[in-house]
Formats: structure tokens, C-alpha cells, sequence
């Protein structure tokens, strides 16, 4: 492991605990916790990446189990969503090899804003289930949801549980208890998915990622514990505030590199 001072190495700890209860609830914890790693000395952009997927896996294993075991999502969404997410993984950390990261971000942001109105602007969304697909039309509809946002977090990764919560919540008519339960299993498997490439490779940094990946499980317990607990509306509240977060990153850090 790359020597830290006892300042960023605090900060590291304390932003994967952060971001495993954030992820826990609804997503979003990459953006915490990816930059987090960059302030590394001497770390890679591609080194972070990977890293950064050996902690986060941590954190979204224990929050996968405690959701799998107290919401019990339905298996006939959960199994081809997190297949596909999973191969999606692959492809996108190969593509991340070669894919500018300033391609990504304005498009992400876009998306975002789009999500977080979309989200104000229909105050029931998620709070009561309305599935909208049955058979092999909800079959199909879910791979095509966990392919692309596993592609895209194999690729870059920060957002990934936030997308997987509101496309299940706005495309299938899950609410948001339900669909944080299933973004866990699949942003499991983005993770590991992504890890199948990135660790042959020799781009995880074992030593950080395990140190910051045991404070993201800590996080990610309690995390799924409170989402359970509070129920639909809590992790509504906690969603917008994380995507109006996400947004303001974005958009500073497109400001700061115009």
C-alpha cells in the first residue's frame, strides 16, 4: 500500500463508511468514495477505479445479505438483473482502459437532472409498488436495465445504485424499498464483475482497498438496517438528496475543468 499520511488516511475511513451507508440506502457511494481514493500519492486514475470496486464490494455484500434476508426480492427480476449486470461489468471495466472519463460526466449529469426532477415532480413514484410488466416482457426489460448500468459501472462506476434504484422504480414500477433491495444484489455483481477484470490485470491496490472496504462494510450494515427499518418514504428522501448531491459534484467538477 502506497504511504499515507494519518490525515487522508482518516479521510479515506471516514468517506468508506459514508459511502457504504449511502450505497446501503440508495446508491450513490461511489461519488464519495472514488474521489476519496485519489487523493492516494501517486495513485492512478485506472488504480482508483479498481480499488475503489474491492471496498465497495465489501460494503454492498453485507447490504445484499441483510436486504436479501428482510425484504426478500423477487427472484424473477433479481436473477436476470444481476446476470446481466454482471456481464456488463466485464465489458465496461475493459472499456475502461480506453474510455475518457470527461466523456461520461456530461452525460451523467444530464441524466441526473432528469432523474432528480422526474423524482420531485411525481411525489408517489416509489412509494407504493406499481408493477407495470409480467412474464417475459419484465424478464427482458430487467436485463436490458442491469447490462446497461453494468456496462456503465464497470466503466466509471459512481451513481451505479442510484440508477439501478430509479430505473427500477420508474421503468418496472418497483417501489423503493423493493428496488434498493434488488440495486444491492446487482451493484453486488457490477462490483464483482468488474473485479474479474480489474484484479487479473494487477490494478487493485489490496492493502487501501481492504482498509477502506472494511469501514464500507460497517456503513453498509448499518445502512440497510436504517432503509429497512424507515421504510419507502425514508429512502425516497435519502435519494433525492443524494442525486441533488450528485449533481452539484458533477457540475463543479465540470466547472473547475472548463
Amino acid at each position: 500500500m502506497p504511504e499515507i499520511d494519518l490525515l487522508t488516511l482518516c479521510l479515506l475511513i471516514l468517506a468508506g463508511f459514508v459511502a457504504g451507508w449511502v450505497d446501503a440506502v440508495v446508491g450513490g457511494g461511489g461519488l464519495i468514495q472514488l474521489p476519496a481514493m485519489m487523493l492516494v500519492p501517486g495513485i492512478t486514475p485506472l488504480q482508483a477505479l479498481a480499488t475503489n470496486k474491492l471496498s465497495s464490494i465489501m460494503g454492498t455484500s453485507v447490504a445484499a445479505v441483510t436486504f436479501a434476508r428482510r425484504v426478500r426480492p423477487d427472484p424473477r427480476t433479481a436473477v436476470p438483473l444481476a446476470v446481466m449486470a454482471l456481464l456488463g461489468a466485464i465489458v465496461g471495466a475493459m472499456l475502461a482502459t480506453f474510455i475518457p472519463e470527461e466523456a461520461f460526466t456530461p452525460i451523467i449529469l444530464v441524466v441526473l437532472i432528469g432523474v432528480g426532477g422526474f423524482t420531485v415532480l411525481k411525489p408517489k413514484m416509489g412509494v407504493h409498488a406499481n408493477r407495470r410488466w409480467h412474464g417475459w416482457k419484465h424478464v427482458v426489460a430487467a436485463s436490458v436495465i442491469g447490462l446497461v448500468v453494468g456496462t456503465y459501472d464497470g466503466a466509471l462506476g459512481p451513481g451505479t445504485g442510484s440508477f439501478f434504484v430509479i430505473l427500477l422504480v420508474s421503468v418496472l414500477g418497483y417501489a423503493f424499498m423493493p428496488a434498493s433491495a434488488l440495486g444491492k444484489i446487482a451493484n453486488f455483481c457490477t462490483n464483482l464483475g468488474a473485479l474479474l477484470f480489474f484484479v487479473p490485470a494487477g490494478h487493485v491496490l489490496w492493502g487501501l482497498g481492504l482498509l477502506v472496504g472494511a469501514a464500507n462494510l460497517v456503513g453498509g450494515y448499518l445502512g440497510a438496517r436504517m432503509a429497512v427499518s424507515r421504510g419507502n418514504r425514508f429512502v425516497r428522501i435519502v435519494f433525492i438528496a443524494v442525486v441533488a448531491a450528485l449533481i452539484l459534484k458533477l457540475s463543479y467538477d465540470l466547472i473547475r475543468g472548463a
